[in-house]
């Protein structure tokens, strides 16, 4: 028996859903990295989806939470806000 996807102490099994937007969003993330260059769609799809899946058995040997996943998830979010889109001040504009 699956736990809830809403029980924040079971361990993180996605959705089909989620899975496929996790792969959908590595899949763009693996096409801007090639320059958006037509042609790789496929590829880029097969490989996110290999990752994925590697991620997720990967977090499930190690027994990571729902919970555990969100927050890094999170954390990992504000860090790529932090670094591309804060608005930077006249000091950090000089250290970048």
């Amino acid at each position: 028996m699956t736990a809830a996807v809403s029980d924040p102490d079971a361990l993180m099994v996605p959705t089909a859903a989620e899975r496929d937007d996790m792969i959908a969003i590595a899949a763009y993330f693996l096409a801007e990295r090639r320059g958006f260059v037509p042609g790789g769609a496929d590829d880029d799809w097969l490989r996110a989806e290999q990752q994925i899946d590697g991620m997720l058995e990967s977090m499930r040997r190690r027994g990571v939470t729902r919970a555990q996943f969100e927050r890094a998830g999170m954390r990992n979010a504000l860090q790529l806000w932090t670094a591309r889109d804060a608005p930077r001040g006249p000091s950090s504009a000089a250290l970048g």
